[in-house]
């Protein structure tokens, strides 16, 4: 699928501070899998875990990924103690207190790791391999206790960061088993390497030549080198215990003056209203005081689930980052009384309501609602004509039959093509491909219902040919592109839906249908993700009311055709 050029302001004002820590996890991430990976293969053999080896730090040593790796690493550790300052509120009942937690561990427990092994080679040549380490782990200090809690704390916090990345993605449902099978059999076969290799060092250390050959000066330094190392990894945890210190010093500095500073009272809407010290974010707030708040992604400001809007005077109001600008643009907010809660920390009394209720109970299943998943889909609207006609001459009950018919229809051929019948708005419909199929089939099977559709109603005009002084005709748009999906509704008029430009721009095709004397108009994104040929459809551009550029679409005069074209493109393809 071909997709926009990303342009720079637009990934700056994309880019926050969670999105650096993140992209700096991610790469501690792939340096932890690689290490473990090395570790895994001692249950091959020691001499197999030094071959890993050879190939793991020629990587990872290579200048330029080595200057990446280890400003990825101290930025990391400088925005997880920033986080331990800034976060005023967590959800205590999750997993991120702990994912906070581990991450502030880590650099103290690996200190004494890493200046063994790379100060030690950098400052006297030391070689420390597997055998070097492993003798010191399982026979000389018996450190392999402290080895392994430090190896599950740095898996734990990395899988948690991957969850927390991952989940809102639309991939994720389908690929969760696949990555819950691989973060627990990946460490639990790098510490199976890591004791069979220690085993095998613990056997072999009783000869005297295998420590002649492995335990020499240039391996494992002098005592002296040793001490040295020792103080050197003793001043930098103190350092680094004093940096935690400081943070929380600052909290407390923090609270200090919030305290001094004075109390602003935020209004729900509802009634309810709470008193917090100023500084603290609306959502920080809800949490606080048990007060419910829709926030997908934890305060994160990577959905718009927590979203409020002001009632009264907005203009006192901090201006929104780069970041809550960013989000608010993406789903089509332009309106300033609405703002992120997460992102929003006012400094005087405030009004709002939220947009998004949270634990929201669906009266038809009695589960929870669906709130904010984006993803990429296919809007089908299919509308038909001539309906004000058909019921001048006809008793009401008579014309609802014909219009259910014409539905029915409608939402057979949907269904039969893999698509979702989603909205029925009077005698027309929006349908959803692609909730369970990738972008290229959700096209191809828009396309194919489009043609369904065209069969359906031919069926249908020929069984009420003796009450119709007209055959049904009818009007479909198609379009594609990325939509946020979830249940929109009040009470027990709750629905699941698709919102997002891709369907208005389908809706307006569809009415376009009517000018262009057509019965399906299908956008230039549709046609090309199913892999159709660039001359199969005659191209227009159109003006899209609400776009600023005329758009690319193809005019189907006859929707028949589409389910030859797309299986003779399939054909082509394979």
């Amino acid at each position: 699928m071909a997709t926009a050029p990303v342009h720079m302001p637009e990934l700056v004002r994309a880019t926050g501070v969670r999105q650096v820590r993140l992209i700096c996890g991610v790469i501690l991430f792939s340096y932890v899998v690689s290490h473990f990976l090395n570790h895994a293969l001692g249950n091959v053999s020691v001499d197999a875990m030094e071959v890993g080896v050879y190939y793991h730090t020629a990587f990872w040593q290579f200048l330029p990924v080595a200057i990446v790796f280890y400003t990825a690493a101290l930025t990391h550790m400088g925005l997880g103690i920033y986080a331990l300052y800034q976060r005023r509120q967590f959800r205590w009942r999750t997993i991120e207190p702990l994912q906070l937690v581990l991450g502030l561990s880590i650099p103290a427990l690996v200190m004494a790791h890493v200046i063994g092994v790379r100060l030690g080679q950098t400052l006297y040549g030391h070689q420390k391999l597997y055998p070097q380490e492993l003798y010191l782990f399982f026979v000389a200090s018996n450190r392999i206790w402290a080895m392994t809690i430090l190896l599950i704390i740095a898996w734990v916090h990395g899988c948690i960061g991957i969850y927390f990345w991952l989940r809102l993605k639309p991939f994720f449902t389908r690929a969760a088993p696949y990555l819950l099978a691989a973060a627990v059999l990946i460490p639990t076969l790098a510490l199976l390497g890591v004791y069979q290799g220690g085993r095998s060092v613990m056997v072999e250390a009783d000869d005297g030549e295998w420590r002649t050959h492995n335990l020499t000066r240039r391996q494992v330094g002098t005592v002296a080198e040793a001490n040295t190392l020792d103080r050197i990894t003793g001043g930098l945890t103190i350092g680094y215990v004093g940096l935690l210190g400081l943070a929380l010093a600052a909290r407390g500095v923090r609270a200090w003056r919030e305290r001094r500073g004075g109390m602003i009272a935020l209004s729900y809407g509802n009634g309810k209203t709470v008193r917090v010290p100023k500084g603290l974010s609306v959502l920080e707030a809800s949490l606080r005081h048990n007060v419910p708040h829709a926030s997908v992604c934890g305060g994160r400001a990577r959905c718009s689930t927590c979203r409020i809007r002001i009632i009264g005077d907005h203009g006192a109001l901090p201006e929104p980052s780069q970041r809550e600008a960013f989000v608010l643009t993406r789903v089509g907010t332009t309106d300033p009384s609405i703002r992120l809660a997460c992102q929003l920390r006012p400094t005087s009394d405030l009004s709002f309501f939220q947009l998004f209720t949270s634990h929201t109970v669906s009266a038809t299943a009695s589960t929870p609602a669906r709130i904010g998943q984006e993803r990429y889909l296919v809007s089908l609207f299919v509308d038909m004509r001539g309906s004000t006609q058909l019921a001048e001459k006809r008793l009401p009950f008579d014309t609802v039959f014909i219009v259910n018919r014409f539905l029915g229809a409608v939402s057979q051929a949907v269904v039969e093509n893999g698509g979702q019948p989603n909205q029925f708005v009077g005698d027309g419909m929006l349908a959803l491909f692609g909730l369970s199929s990738d972008p290229q089939a959700a096209c191809r099977q828009a396309l194919k219902a489009a043609a369904g559709i065209a069969t359906h109603i031919d069926e249908l005009n020929e069984l009420l040919s003796h009450d119709l002084r007209q055959p049904i005709r009818f009007g479909i748009g198609i379009h594609g592109g990325e939509v946020i999906i979830g249940d929109i509704g009040y009470r027990d008029h709750i629905v699941f839906t698709a919102l997002g430009d891709a369907v208005n721009v389908a809706a307006r095709l569809q009415d376009m249908t009517k000018t262009l004397a057509c019965e399906a108009i299908v956008s230039e994104e549709v046609r090309r993700t199913a892999g159709l040929a660039d001359d199969a459809l005659p191209q227009q551009e159109v003006a899209i009311r609400g776009r600023d550029e005329p758009m690319a679409v193809r005019v189907v005069a006859d929707a028949r055709e589409l389910s030859a074209l797309v299986e003779g493109s399939a054909r082509v393809a394979a």
